[in-house]
């Protein structure tokens, strides 16, 4: 693992597979009575929130409390940036306070990587979302539960999704899922599909690792996950179609193209869902549908990326190692966390 986890193109298949494989140690943590482990007690994470946010910040605020860590929720509103403070200054107030780790996200793309870069605090950084650019922690918790809905959990252990069709369809233009999510399953050896009107498709979408189509039936039959997204009006300055009842009869998921889909396919969404508008409620409260399972998953990804870089050397899973430098910060803290089979 490095420092910070910005993108998740950074990641390579080995650390993705260690995340999705420590994710699995720690959701068997999330069964046992007592949902806790003392593995980043004393520590300080801080979840920066420049933008409004549910799932997201109430997932790492539960990893974060989980791993026993001491958690600062910070939000833009109501705060000294509503009066002009600059995002140097905030990290800078942030570090004379000795945090360890910063969870942020904010509209504008870029903002992590400058705070991970900048030498204004010396932190670990993880994005949890910036502008329409990336959201890793939303394609790991994705492509974890692809792993255990197609593959299984046991049988999933130190596997990727190598030969798996996923298709994502909707707003692609706009979402920093779709971004995150092509770079990810592409590294995890799946052929992804985006499927979505040429207005809602980015300048440059024949370099990304990925086929695109205009045609969702035509895709339906062959996909083993479908992945809708939502219609992100609030980023939207133009008429990207030409009404809603258009863009859902051409691009929405209903109970009739779900039954054209495998049996064994899934419906995923990363939330929160427009029904009626790209989904409707028949698919929405399907069991083939996972919007619940991606929250619960959500939990247990950001408890193994927090224990990964905060950690120490040893890893969640028992007889796995990380790819830790002797140079790692780390390191450096911490000689020894017990794993979380250890604490059992």
């Amino acid at each position: 693992m490095q420092r910070h986890l910005i993108s998740a193109a950074d990641l390579t298949r080995d650390d993705a597979v260690l995340i999705l494989d420590t994710a699995e140690e720690m959701a068997r943590v999330a069964d046992r009575p007592i949902k806790k482990l003392p593995t980043l007690r004393g520590r300080t994470v801080v979840n920066l929130f420049f933008e409004d946010s549910t799932r997201t910040r109430i997932s790492f605020e539960a990893a974060e409390k989980r791993l026993s860590a001491d958690v600062i929720n910070f939000t833009a509103k109501g705060s000294s940036v509503s009066k002009g403070e600059s995002l140097k200054d905030t990290a800078q107030t942030l570090e004379a306070m000795g945090v360890d780790a910063v969870v942020i996200r904010h509209g504008a793309s870029g903002a992590p990587y400058r705070l991970a870069t900048s030498g204004w605090i010396d932190a670990h950084v993880i994005n949890a979302g910036d502008g329409t650019h990336q959201h890793p922690t939303q394609a790991l918790l994705d492509a974890f539960t692809m792993r255990r809905r197609l593959v299984g959990r046991d049988a999933g252990i130190g596997q990727d999704l190598s030969g798996r069709r996923i298709t994502i369809v909707g707003d692609v233009l706009h979402s920093r899922v779709a971004r995150s999510n092509v770079d990810l399953l592409h590294t995890l050896g799946a052929e992804v599909t985006l499927v979505a009107p040429p207005t809602l498709l980015p300048v440059g979408i024949g370099t990304w690792p990925c086929e695109v189509s205009y045609d969702l039936d035509s895709t339906l039959t062959k996909s083993d996950a479908v992945m809708m997204l939502r219609v992100q009006r609030e980023r939207m300055n133009a008429a990207f179609f030409p009404t809603e009842r258009e863009y859902s009869r051409r691009y929405g998921l209903d109970g009739e193209r779900m039954a054209r889909m495998p049996e064994h396919a899934i419906v995923m969404h990363p939330g929160p869902m427009v029904r009626g508008m790209e989904i409707t409620a028949e698919v929405a409260d399907s069991d083939r549908c996972t919007v619940i399972e991606q929250v619960t998953n959500g939990v247990s990804i950001r408890m193994a990326v927090l224990y990964l870089l905060l950690g120490g050397n040893e890893p969640a899973v028992s007889g796995a190692r990380p790819p830790v430098s002797p140079h790692h910060p780390s390191s450096e803290r911490s000689a020894h966390t017990p794993s979380a089979a250890e604490e059992k």
